[in-house]
């Protein structure tokens, strides 16, 4: 089956794109794995004529909005986002309208109709700095709000928080995690941002999925307990053969970013199904947010 998908990769002039929490299988047979945002941004460089994005819809919508000219192609149109669900662009303009003007963060783990009504966009490893390149005092950071609660207590300033979550990371328990180092007292705690604040107050190391992947490169520890999706121990183990990892939580698991198999890949390479394609007037302004992101 990774034989078929690299030959019509090939076929089609197309790159397959696999995000950190996706299967093994998946990830062992993309071009290139990684972080949202980074996989759009590392795609939107190539020549290819199309992208095979395996994760979830509002990512293969960020590949849209920096890859306008590109057929971009979500293998199973019902992966979608619990986190990316909880907000709207209807929702957040009455939020806007009830609010003083502020800026408006948003999170890359939105609807690209979101990130158009919004300032500027963050990432799970950018949101301390873009959050202090702001001049005002206070600003509506969506949809997040442990990543906002994050940022405030990072940087002090006064941030309106919407209250979406990710159900996955937010059901991790300070139970859970003293569990994890009573078993493996050796073990670096890392954690991912979308996390509990009680939970950050315990790590020792907070980090997104490929801030995770540098730190363990590079630490002296050779234990580690990964405070994220489970998905992401796969390319833990892949790359730091030597070093042992262990989930903070086996709940940890988004069942949409496990619903993409190669067979859904091939599926979509030969039919050239599952198309997400941004329209110009919502694609521009979004545009415009996550650039204001990448040249801070």
């Amino acid at each position: 089956m990774k034989e078929k998908v690299r030959s019509l990769l090939k076929e089609k002039n197309a790159i397959m794109l696999a995000h950190n929490y996706q299967l093994p299988e998946v990830q062992d047979t993309a071009d290139i794995c990684g972080d949202s945002l980074e996989l759009s941004r590392k795609a939107a460089q190539t020549d290819a004529d199309i992208i095979v994005f395996c994760g979830v819809h509002f990512m293969a919508e960020t590949a849209s909005i920096l890859s306008p000219d590109k057929t971009v192609l979500l293998p199973r149109e019902d992966a979608g986002c619990e986190m990316a669900d909880m907000i709207t662009a209807e929702s957040l303009q009455k939020k806007i309208d009830a609010l003083p003007p502020m800026p408006v963060v948003t999170y890359v783990n939105s609807t690209a109709a979101v990130k158009a009504l919004s300032t500027i966009c963050c990432t799970s490893a950018n949101v301390v700095k873009i959050t202090e390149s702001l001049e005002a005092a206070e600003i509506l950071m969506t949809p997040d709000r442990n990543l906002a609660k994050y940022a405030e207590s990072q940087t002090g300033k006064k941030i309106h928080i919407w209250d979406g979550c990710c159900p996955f990371h937010d059901r991790l328990t300070p139970d859970q995690v003293a569990a994890a180092r009573q078993a493996h007292p050796a073990a670096a705690f890392m954690a991912h941002p979308e996390c509990r604040p009680e939970i950050l107050e315990m790590a020792d190391v907070i980090a997104s999925t490929s801030g995770m992947i540098r730190h363990a490169e590079s630490a002296s520890e050779q234990e580690f307990i990964v405070g994220t999706e489970v998905g992401l121990l796969h390319t833990l183990n892949k790359q730091n053969p030597e070093k042992t990892f262990y989930p903070a939580s086996e709940e940890l698991l988004c069942p949409d970013m496990k619903k993409i198999t190669l067979a859904d890949v091939v599926s979509c390479l030969e039919n050239i199904s599952g198309e997400v394609k941004v329209p110009e007037e919502i694609r521009v302004p979004a545009l415009a947010a996550v650039e204001r992101m990448i040249a801070i």
